[in-house]
């Protein structure tokens, strides 16, 4: 397991986590999301965005839309679990 990004933004009523990535992630890879060393639930990368179009994979560095299972606070971190 290692970290792939932050969460920057949180919109409640579309439950959309927007994430900061510091690696690559694509469409079918299981992730994690951890706040202040707790961990909050398990999901699979169901589908991506940048800018409102929709995209397989992200690069380092990009800036994502993703549908996320459960509300999820600014600032937790986003794991990828091997």
């Amino acid at each position: 397991m290692f970290k792939i990004g932050k969460v920057t933004h949180y919109y409640d009523k579309i439950g959309v986590a927007i994430i900061e990535l510091i690696a690559d992630l694509a469409v079918g890879e299981k992730i994690k999301f951890v706040r202040g060393g707790e961990d909050l639930f398990e999901q699979t990368v169901d589908s991506i965005q940048v800018e409102h179009n929709k995209i397989d994979s992200a690069k380092s560095g990009s800036i994502i839309g993703l549908k996320v299972a459960q509300p999820v606070k600014e600032g937790a971190e986003v794991f990828k679990i091997s």
